[in-house]
């Protein structure tokens, strides 16, 4: 673990912990606002670094309103639409949406958003669990380079990058250390 705490070569730091945590509490705040409280929020993270994101935002609104929202998670993997391209590569995760989602505003959180093509196959499997009556977007790195016309309602921080680049989202709950950077 002790090498992942090290900027390694070729690597930049573009958000540590506390600036995690901070864009985070704004998010929060935000989809708060926008939404006129908790009542009809459900939270759903997408696979695999969206679910402790989604968990940190839905504790940080119970803080705030003073009741749980429903938290869930969703696997994308057979909704997009570069299954083909990915083979035998796909790892096949079970989804956990215990709750309807049919009349709830349903904020959908990613760690990083760039051509669109995840959340678009996010909306695609969020419709087996039913009709949501508004579906919102959060996206902690908003990194540019859309393909389709998607786009977050709530984004923690846009990073200009380079499509060689890439932007790895790094959260304590799967890497051991709350970090963004770029290789």
């Amino acid at each position: 673990m002790v090498n992942k705490l090290k900027n390694e070569p070729g690597t930049k730091i573009v958000m540590d912990e506390v600036e995690m945590n901070r864009v985070l509490r704004r998010m929060a705040h935000q989809i708060i606002e926008t939404n006129k409280g908790s009542d009809q929020l459900v939270i759903i993270g997408v696979m695999q670094r969206g679910v402790p994101l989604a968990k940190r935002l839905a504790q940080i609104i119970e803080q705030e309103e003073g009741r749980a929202v429903p938290l869930g998670a969703l696997d994308v993997s057979l909704y997009r639409d570069d299954l083909t391209q990915k083979g035998e590569y796909v790892e096949v995760r079970r989804s956990d949406i215990p709750f309807s989602v049919d009349e709830k505003v349903v904020v959908l959180v990613d760690d990083v958003i760039y051509a669109g093509r995840t959340a678009r196959a996010a909306l695609d499997g969020l419709k087996d669990y039913g009709r949501a009556a508004k579906v919102e977007l959060a996206a902690l790195i908003d990194r540019g380079h859309r393909e389709l016309p998607i786009h977050p309602d709530f984004t923690g921080k846009t990073i200009p990058t380079a499509k060689k680049e890439e932007v790895k989202v790094e959260v304590m709950e799967i890497d051991g250390i709350d970090r963004v950077v770029i290789m």
